[in-house]
């Protein structure tokens, strides 16, 4: 991690990294890619710090591509866009404000749902930038629904949609995407996902909402458990299917970067069955001796993936041991910096005021290692210890 004060152009970003690398004593030419969430900073063709990495890389090695990755769950987050629900998810959070925003009423609805003995005992706040409370939130107002209208009937506050045949199919229709969308997101989040895992969950998801798509033209809602309760009509159904159509679309457009480097993940994620016509030319007739090898495939089905490649000889597949590792250190999303990012903000809080930029890396070295420190070693270290009074 690195400090920076000031600006954040692609140069003053190029800066950092290039300090950076020298400070750890890592070398250009193994670079094998890179992620970022997007930004134009990081992103631009001409200055930004993705061509100006390529353009270093490229001095020390011209034949040498680096692999520019946007993060998997931002774009996934990104896609939501297409669907068009605004006029629900509005609604739903001026209800829900109208609920929380005043403690009286908060108290008297929580009153309510006890009274009703419901199985929820509240309904909670959406944040605009997570895409996850959203879902949650459309989830539990549509179970709360009946109680909802109740409570603002009795405090004359007149919500006229949730009364609207078309705007409750809408909102139904918004509950079960979200919910979907929101399996994927949590699928995608977590430590160790390989680059090629998380592809995959992408492709399902796109496969899922265009069989979705097609069941909804021949009006089967065996999927849509919440849009089933509100028995939509055919034209909403039709516009249904062209919305999940169109998110289907979205995720093929934001999703071309993977696209380009697909064979060679699956040629790494399923070295016996992938096309040896398909692979990169360096790799094919190496790719034929793994595949003639009898060992090996059994050794590829009881181990882990690291551990097949790690044992493959460097003297005999050279070429796919470094395939392989080019694959596996590309890093999907950027869940890791965030999670880190969301560890510095808790550990820098406005309590903390005379906490220095030394003491906070420290602290998150500390917070963000998965090393175990040797306390019994550590005691023993020392030459006189200290006790307390």
């Amino acid at each position: 991690m690195r400090l920076m004060k000031g600006t954040t152009t692609g140069s003053n970003l190029f800066t950092e990294v290039n300090a950076c690398m020298d400070t750890l004593g890592l070398k250009w030419d193994r670079l094998a890619g890179v992620t970022t969430d997007g930004c134009p900073n990081l992103t631009g063709k001409n200055v930004g710090l993705l061509k100006r990495m390529q353009d270093k890389v490229t001095e020390i090695n011209a034949d040498q591509k680096l692999v520019f990755l946007h993060c998997i769950i931002h774009q996934h987050v990104l896609c939501k866009s297409v669907l068009k629900i605004n006029h629900v998810v509005d609604v739903v959070t001026k209800t829900v404000n109208f609920i929380r925003a005043r403690a009286l009423n908060h108290r008297q609805f929580v009153a309510l749902l006890e009274e009703h003995e419901t199985e929820q005992s509240d309904i909670g706040y959406h944040t605009a930038v997570r895409w996850l409370s959203l879902g949650k939130v459309l989830k539990r107002v549509w179970d709360l629904k009946a109680e909802i209208r109740e409570f603002c009937e009795k405090k004359g506050k007149d919500i006229p949609e949730l009364s609207d045949d078309d705007w409750m199919a809408d909102f139904a229709f918004a509950v079960d995407v979200t919910a979907m969308m929101n399996e994927l997101n949590t699928k995608l989040q977590g430590k160790g996902l390989f680059i090629h895992e998380m592809h995959s969950l992408v492709k399902a998801f796109m496969r899922k909402m265009q069989f979705l798509s097609s069941q909804l033209e021949s009006n089967t809602l065996t999927h849509m458990q919440t849009l089933k309760e509100v028995t939509p009509s055919a034209d909403h159904l039709r516009k249904y299917s062209s919305m999940l159509g169109a998110l289907h679309g979205e995720f093929s457009r934001r999703f071309e970067d993977l696209r380009t480097i697909e064979d060679e993940m699956h040629m790494i994620s399923s070295p016996f069955t992938c096309s040896v016509d398909n692979a990169p030319s360096d790799v094919q007739l190496e790719l034929i001796d793994l595949q003639s090898d009898a060992v090996l495939a059994e050794h590829f089905k009881s181990g882990s993936l690291l551990d097949f490649y790690s044992s493959l000889k460097e003297e005999n597949l050279p070429n796919m041991r470094r395939h392989a590792q080019k694959m596996l250190v590309l890093f999907g999303s950027t869940y890791i910096c965030e999670q880190t990012f969301s560890t510095m903000k808790f550990t820098k809080s406005r309590y903390r005021s005379s906490l220095t930029d030394d003491h906070l890396s420290a602290v998150l070295r500390i917070s963000t290692s998965y090393i175990q420190p040797d306390f019994d070693a550590l005691v023993k270290a020392q030459q006189r210890l200290d006790f307390s009074h």
